[in-house]
């Protein structure tokens, strides 16, 4: 059986995966799901109970299946890539993209998710918590000041598991972001956004509990 990829069409972790199992070519059977109602199948599964998952092998046994689950968006990134690499997305410079792709991921998302949910955290407003991402996205603004993308002239690794967030935080405040200092960011989402690779893999399925349809993927897009 092919491996099965639980997804939400929105999550930036779950864009990253389906980025690079897409480039990769590797096929799997993609799984929709609403993260208000995880299905029990990818419950049983998953050591953290979020997206992505992807299960390497269905037919293994309940207990044999836990041991062979990706649950990690990055890990599923490597897998694929590990694979098949067409657009070279890993690097000599891997260390260094693992480290920015950690500065995302533990610094600048925290702050993300404030910023979208500046409601929920009342201590301070909202600018508060966007003026706090401002390092973290200063820090891709100086990069690309250099040249058109993170670690190269072409799209690597970093590029595809940061920009999902990047996207994110400018749709909070588009108005804003529009208006912001981030010239070579704003540019540099604005090319991976408008990539058909990325247009391809944020196609909206049906979800997986809702039409009992495992949908192909990549051969869907």
């Amino acid at each position: 059986m092919l491996p099965i990829l639980y997804s939400f069409r929105r999550c930036p972790y779950a864009m990253r995966a389906r980025l690079a199992i897409a480039v990769s070519g590797q096929k799997v059977l993609l799984r929709e799901i609403v993260l208000k109602h995880k299905p029990a199948e990818l419950l049983a599964i998953s050591p953290n109970k979020t997206i992505p998952v992807l299960q390497l092998n269905p037919s293994l046994n309940k207990d044999d299946a836990q041991q062979d689950v990706l649950s990690e968006s990055l890990e599923i990134m490597v897998w694929a890539l590990t694979n098949n690499d067409p657009e070279k997305w890993l690097t000599a410079q891997l260390p260094d993209m693992l480290a920015l792709i950690d500065s995302n991921d533990y610094e600048f998302k925290p702050w993300l998710d404030k910023y979208k949910y500046a409601d929920r955290f009342p201590a301070h407003s909202e600018a508060y918590y966007r003026e706090q991402a401002d390092d973290f996205l200063m820090l891709l603004e100086n990069r690309l000041t250099i040249q058109p993308y993170l670690f190269a002239k072409r799209p690597t690794l970093a590029d595809m598991a940061i920009f999902p967030f990047i996207r994110q935080f400018a749709s909070v405040d588009k108005n804003w972001f529009e208006q912001s200092h981030y010239l070579h960011v704003k540019k540099w989402l604005e090319t991976l956004m408008g990539d058909p690779l990325f247009k391809s893999c944020m196609h909206k399925y049906p979800t997986w509990l809702e039409s009992g349809e495992e949908i192909p993927f990549p051969e869907c897009l």
